[in-house]
């Protein structure tokens, strides 16, 4: 009868958070994923199948940096909202990036910040350079700590408009929105 007894009692216990972490583990094979902290995630382009993790892991909200691509993404932002997850998508052009696109991806994260959030474009590059942007420029965080969940992805300022857009980002702001 113990041995029963402890066996219930794991299971009972194992429930949710255990689905979490096994939904976690699910998400950290999407391409270029990085954890930034527990209620922040940058990753390249979600398949349909990982989009089912999203909801078990927590997450409550999909910010899409990637241009709208009929074969890459062209369902994405139904199935996230059939999971039950918001969705924002922010068309960020790759060879022009904008203050005028950082500016409401900055909107959209100051609107959610009590949110749980995945940040996604197709490989975690506007998503990676617009959150670093987001955590250093609006919520003070340190620059080289922010720059932990971008480096192993790309160094934004060997490419000229994305070190363009950093630095007039930089300039505009100061650490001070």
């Amino acid at each position: 009868m113990r041995p029963f007894i402890m066996f219930l009692l794991a299971a009972l216990t194992a429930g949710p958070a255990s689905a979490q972490t096994v939904a976690e583990d699910s998400l950290a094979a999407v391409y270029n994923y990085v954890r930034v902290n527990d209620q922040l995630a940058t990753a390249g382009q979600l398949t349909p199948s990982q989009i089912a993790y999203l909801g078990e892991a927590g997450y409550e909200l999909v910010v899409n940096l990637a241009v709208a691509d009929e074969a890459r993404n062209g369902r994405e932002g139904f199935e996230v909202i059939e999971q039950g997850i918001s969705y924002v998508h922010i068309p960020v052009s790759w060879r022009e990036p904008s203050m005028r696109d950082l500016e409401m991806f900055f909107d959209v994260m100051e609107a959610n910040r009590d949110r749980k959030v995945f940040v996604h474009c197709f490989a975690n590059m506007r998503a990676s350079a617009f959150t670093f942007l987001y955590r250093t420029l609006v919520e003070g965080v340190d620059e080289s700590a922010a720059r932990e969940a971008m480096d192993p992805v790309w160094d934004p300022m060997e490419l000229e408009q994305w070190a363009g857009l950093i630095e007039r980002a930089q300039a505009e702001y100061g650490g001070d929105r």
